[in-house]
Order: C-alpha cells, then sequence, then structure tokens
C-alpha cells in the first residue's frame, strides 16, 4: 500500500459525515457546484446524499411505504420511544437525590466524574430554567416585591392591636408628723381622741404591695394621609420592574445556555477533526520513515513530518482541554451535580436565514421589551417615592380609639406608730373598664431641610434612569445590527467555506496522484493536506457562528412571560407557532 493511498484513506474518514458534521451538508445544498465526472465515491460532498445524510432519511421498504399502517405504526411507536427516552433523562437530572443543597461545599465524592451523559438543547434549556442559581434569584425578588405591594396595601386598613400589662410593686414607708390637725378645727373627728386626728410629733410605719393587670383593644386608622397612594403605587410599580426583570433574565438565560451548547459542539467537531488528522499524519509518517530507509526521501522530509506530528498532537490536546471546558461551562450554566458530565447530543443543524429584515427586527425588539420595561418601570417606581416624600410634609389626620379593663389588689402589713391607723387597709381589691376616642394631627413644619433634599436626590435618580433607558435602547440596536450583519456574514461564509472544501478536495486528490506517480513532493502533498483541514475547521466555525448570530437575534424578540409562575418553553426559531406565541402573552 502506498503512503499516498493510506494517507488518502484516512482523509475521506475526516469527510464522511459523523453525528455532529452529517448536519453540516444542508449548507450547500443547491449552491455548491456540481461534481465533477471524475469525482470518486470517496468525494462525500455531493448535496443529494449529503442531504440524506443530514436528515437520516432512509428510503422505505417495498410493502411499507408511508401510507401503510405498518410504517405509520413503526413511526409512532419510534416516537414514543425517544419521548420517553428523553423524559426519563430529564426526570433523572431535575428530581436527582444528589443534588447538593444550596449552601454546602463539595465533598471527595461529589467531585469524582461521572462519564458524560447525552443532553439535547432543548432538554438543557428546560433543565436551566428549573435550576439556574440566577434565575431563582429573580423569582424571590418578584416574590419579594409582591410582598412588599402587599404591606404597602395594608396602609388603607386599619390598625387593631391587643395591649395588656402586668405591674408588681412594694414599698415601705414612714410616717413623721412635725405639726399635727388637731388644732384646725375640722370638727370633733379632728379633735384629740377623734378618729382622724394626728397629733403633733407622732409617727408611724407601713409595708405595702400593690399588683395591677389590664388589657385592652386599641385601633389606629389614617383618616387622611397623602403619602399612602404615592407608597402603594412605588410598590406597584416595584413589582412590575421585578417582573420585568425576570422575563429579561430569562432572554439572557436562553441565549447563555444556547451559546454554550454550541460552543460544545463546535468542541466536540474539532476534537475529531483533531483526531483525524493526527492519525493521518502518524499513517504518513510511517510511510517517509519506510522511504527514508529504502534511501528515496532525504533525512528533512523526515524530520519534517516528525515536527507535524507534534503540532497536530499538541492541536488535540488543546481541543480536548477546550471540549472539557465547554462541558463544564455547560454544566454550571445548568446547576448540574458536580459530578455529571453534559455531552451535546444534538447534530449540528444550520439554522434558517433570518425571516426578517433590518428595520422589521428593530421594530420587534423594541416593542414589549423587558429590558426597556424594566427601566421604565424603575423610573416610574422612583418618581412614586418622591410623591411620597413631598406628601410626607402635608397634614396627616387619624382616628384612635381604645378601650379595655384594669384589675389591682393592694395589700398593707406591718402597720405600727401612734397615728394615720385610719388610712391602713390590709387589702384591697380595685377593678374598672374604660374607653376613649379620638383623632390626632400632625404636620411637619420644619425638618432643616431634610425632606426636600431628599426629594431632589431622588428627582436626579429619575433622571439617571431615563439616561439608563437610553443606553439600553442604544444596546439593544447595536446588539441587534450586529448580529444580524454578522449572521448575513456567517451564511456567506458558510458558502464560500463549502467551495473551499470542495476545492482542497480536489486539490489533495490531485496532489495524492502526483505524489503516488513520482511528479510530487512530500511537502506539497503535506500542505494541501492543512488546507483541506483547515477548510473544514472554517467551514464548522462558519456554520456554528450562523448557529450563534441566529440565537442572538432571537433573544432580543423572544416573547417570555413576566409571571415566575407561569409554563416556559424554549422557542428556538423565528417566528413561533401560533400556540406558543398566545402562551407568553
Amino acid at each position: 500500500m502506498s503512503p499516498g493511498r493510506a494517507r488518502w484513506g484516512l482523509i475521506v474518514s475526516l469527510l464522511v459525515p459523523s453525528p455532529g458534521l452529517a448536519a453540516l451538508a444542508p449548507l450547500g445544498a443547491g449552491i455548491a457546484p456540481a461534481p465533477s465526472a471524475g469525482t470518486t465515491p470517496g468525494a462525500a460532498f455531493a448535496p443529494t446524499r449529503l442531504l440524506a445524510q443530514a436528515t437520516s432519511i432512509q428510503p422505505p421498504a417495498r410493502g411499507t411505504g408511508a401510507g401503510s399502517p405498518q410504517a405509520s405504526t413503526a413511526v409512532l411507536e419510534r416516537s414514543w420511544q425517544r419521548l420517553d427516552r428523553e423524559l426519563q433523562l430529564l426526570d433523572g437530572v431535575l428530581s436527582d437525590d444528589r443534588q447538593d443543597p444550596p449552601l454546602a461545599l463539595p465533598t471527595a465524592q461529589g467531585l469524582e466524574p461521572s462519564p458524560p451523559q447525552d443532553i439535547s438543547l432543548e432538554q438543557a434549556l428546560a433543565i436551566g430554567f428549573a435550576q439556574s442559581p440566577e434565575l431563582q434569584i429573580q423569582r424571590l425578588e418578584v416574590a419579594a416585591a409582591l410582598a412588599l405591594l402587599q404591606a404597602r396595601l395594608g396602609a388603607y386598613w386599619p390598625q387593631l392591636a391587643l395591649v395588656g400589662g402586668l405591674d408588681l410593686d412594694q414599698s415601705a414607708t414612714n410616717y413623721a408628723v412635725p405639726r399635727g390637725n388637731e388644732s384646725l378645727g375640722f370638727g370633733p373627728n379632728f379633735a384629740a381622741g377623734g378618729a382622724f386626728a394626728v397629733p403633733s410629733g407622732a409617727r408611724a410605719y407601713l409595708n405595702q404591695g400593690t399588683g395591677s393587670a389590664g388589657g385592652g383593644l386599641e385601633l389606629r386608622y389614617a383618616l387622611l394621609d397623602f403619602a399612602r397612594a404615592p407608597a402603594v403605587e412605588a410598590a406597584r410599580f416595584s413589582l412590575r420592574q421585578a417582573r420585568q426583570t425576570y422575563a429579561n433574565g430569562l432572554r439572557l438565560l436562553q441565549l447563555s445556555i444556547t451559546e454554550a451548547y454550541y460552543q460544545l459542539q463546535r468542541n466536540d467537531e474539532l476534537v475529531r477533526i483533531r483526531e483525524a488528522d493526527l492519525r493521518s499524519d502518524a499513517v504518513v509518517l510511517q510511510d517517509v520513515l519506510a522511504l527514508k530507509q529504502a534511501g528515496l526521501v532525504p533525512r528533512l522530509d523526515l524530520l519534517r513530518r516528525r515536527a507535524i506530528e507534534a503540532e497536530a498532537e499538541e492541536r488535540l490536546v488543546q481541543a480536548r482541554a477546550d471540549r472539557a471546558i465547554a462541558r463544564r461551562r455547560l454544566a454550571v450554566l445548568l446547576n448540574l451535580p458536580l459530578d455529571r458530565v453534559p455531552r451535546a447530543s444534538d447534530a449540528i443543524q444550520l439554522q434558517p436565514a433570518w425571516p426578517l429584515d433590518l428595520e422589521a427586527s428593530l421594530l420587534a425588539a423594541y416593542r414589549d421589551n423587558p429590558e426597556l420595561e424594566a427601566l421604565l418601570a424603575a423610573r416610574e417606581a422612583l418618581g412614586r417615592q418622591k410623591d411620597g416624600l413631598a406628601a410626607a410634609l402635608l397634614p396627616r389626620l387619624s382616628l384612635v380609639a381604645g378601650g379595655g379593663a384594669l384589675g389591682t389588689r393592694t395589700s398593707q402589713w406591718n402597720a405600727s406608730g401612734n397615728c394615720c391607723g385610719s388610712t391602713v387597709i390590709p387589702l384591697l381589691n380595685t377593678d374598672g373598664a374604660q374607653w376613649g376616642v379620638g383623632l390626632t394631627f400632625r404636620w411637619l413644619l420644619f425638618d432643616g431641610g431634610s425632606s426636600a433634599a431628599e426629594v431632589r436626590a431622588l428627582a436626579s435618580r429619575e433622571a439617571a434612569s431615563a439616561q439608563r433607558y437610553v443606553a439600553s435602547r442604544n444596546d439593544i440596536r447595536l446588539r441587534l445590527e450586529s448580529a444580524f450583519f454578522n449572521h448575513r456574514a456567517s451564511l456567506e461564509k458558510v458558502v464560500s467555506a463549502r467551495r473551499a472544501v470542495a476545492a482542497s478536495l480536489e486539490a489533495f486528490r490531485d496532489a495524492r496522484l502526483r505524489y503516488q506517480s513520482g511528479l510530487s513532493n512530500e511537502v506539497t502533498l503535506s500542505l494541501t493536506q492543512d488546507r483541506l483541514i483547515d477548510s473544514l475547521v472554517r467551514r464548522l466555525n462558519a456554520t456554528i457562528d450562523v448557529n450563534l448570530t441566529y440565537a442572538q437575534l432571537l433573544r432580543e424578540l423572544l416573547p417570555v412571560p413576566r409571571d415566575p409562575a407561569a409554563p416556559l418553553l424554549p422557542h428556538l426559531q423565528w417566528p413561533l407557532p401560533p400556540e406558543r406565541n398566545r402562551s407568553t402573552r
């Protein structure tokens, strides 16, 4: 077997569509030039053949046409089996009992990697929507904003409180009478020897203990409060801002997961290309070594081939490292357990051309955009807070009412002396009830200018929010225009890359024949092989870039729910089906 023939067989293995590269075939359907009459079967770039491989469509067998009951039953059974496998996989990831608690650190056992697990893009999006920490934060922010609104609405209702108290005290008292009341002439009871007479120089001592308990209801209601309505409106706009932020977070999360998935597809295919390239270099190196031992090629060719093989090995090592990083990046976005390693199961499929022109895309992106709506809601919330602070300077009228019961028990003991005995009661119980109603009025007349300064601060923040809206609007336009132009450029690069692959394949065929005939050297063959590998990589990059820019365009127009409790359906293409479009309104 000649070295050129062995090398040619390995290069052809690069061009046979794999589960990832097979989907690259539709790039040139109806675009690439027709193959020449001398094209060999190894040139697997004929549009008809590639399209069949990319879509995995097999011709129906005799007696099992598309309209026969057997074929329909078989297709239905395969669809159900595939759906069951996907649901089992999704359920296994979402309901994994090994999912780490939010505040737990990884253990040595949890860091042991498991075999890579296949996952599709739709499954990745479903898992990300369910388990993303960033999305869960935004859901909790919506719940907090809703609770704050409910708290502000409570200001329209009266406050009813149950109040009560218990008091115990004890005292010891000494009485000294420098001048008594016998000479005051109040009658016989105050004369000397009377019941209430207290002689001069008398003294007495008394211990007393008192215990009291009471309880009742207290009612407060703001009859006139100008700051109440602005506070409620500010909370309402804060809730709207949180919901719009959640919707924008859904867009960002879908774009991040989609980009990570496409990058993983790119890295998987690069590893395959680098592995095939290294195998081809190893075969050629063995051929050159044999020729060198036979004295047919110089030592320089052998050294050059060893250097080329070492460079191919370095590229393979880096490609595998990039693939591992891409898998871990996707796992982090999906918040998978630390021992789970995702692997892209979807074949690379070229997204169609973006169906809208630039003007229609911009108008659709600005319409009902959650990023812009969140900024508008934040601005309105600041305006209502400013109104609330200004309203706090106005009068406030409140109704206050209350009622309750009180009981007291008083005991006196250890009484001694020569006076004041008529006021000593060994044990006295007292109880009663009371109620009252009133109005309170408050009008802040002077606070050193602090309220006015806070109003000015909120007014400045409100103006800053308007400028943030302008900046965000410009960013949206720049992002969309960049994605739009890059998408069109990537589509054109796909076409040129297909032509480059076809031309490189023909050039490599000619170089192989010339090498076998002794009309060319090893350098020309190696350069032709490098050009073919480079054209394959550029075709792969152009295809992934088309899908990435399509996802970036879709992110700006994607309809998403504002309610965290609403169902989430991944949308991968535009325009959306009518039933899905209605479900997001």
